[in-house]
């Protein structure tokens, strides 16, 4: 099994920047692409950005030029740097792996998520 833990949420003022960080766990052949999801209250929950083992990323045209995903392979990590946080930023952000474990064919994990709230 792959656990995904995230950390990093508060509560900021528009305008603020935060970084998210995500951590993997347990006995991993190999973690391919890595995302960070997020879900408004009473919305669908949402690909905020994604990025390879190869590094290629790509971002939701809402988070364009604001928010930077990197990761780092050998720590099996993935991090979202937000800034420019907006109101309509509010939202529980979830990290996303797909990955393999021995003896298992590639599947994609889920983290519990980490609450981000915009507000002044």
């Amino acid at each position: 099994q792959v656990q995904l833990v995230e950390s990093g949420g508060g509560l900021l003022q528009p305008g603020e920047s935060l970084r998210l960080s995500c951590s993997a766990s347990g006995i991993i052949s190999r973690i391919y692409s890595m995302r960070w999801y997020r879900q408004a209250p009473g919305k669908e929950r949402e690909l905020v950005a994604s990025i390879t083992s190869g590094g290629v990323t790509t971002y939701a045209d809402s988070v364009k030029g604001r928010f930077t995903i990197s990761r780092d392979n050998a720590k099996k990590s993935v991090d979202l740097q937000m800034h420019s946080l907006k109101p309509e930023d509010t939202a529980v952000f979830y990290c996303n792996a797909d990955a393999e474990v021995p003896g298992r064919s590639l599947r994609s994990y889920w983290g519990k998520g980490t609450l981000v709230t915009v507000s002044s």
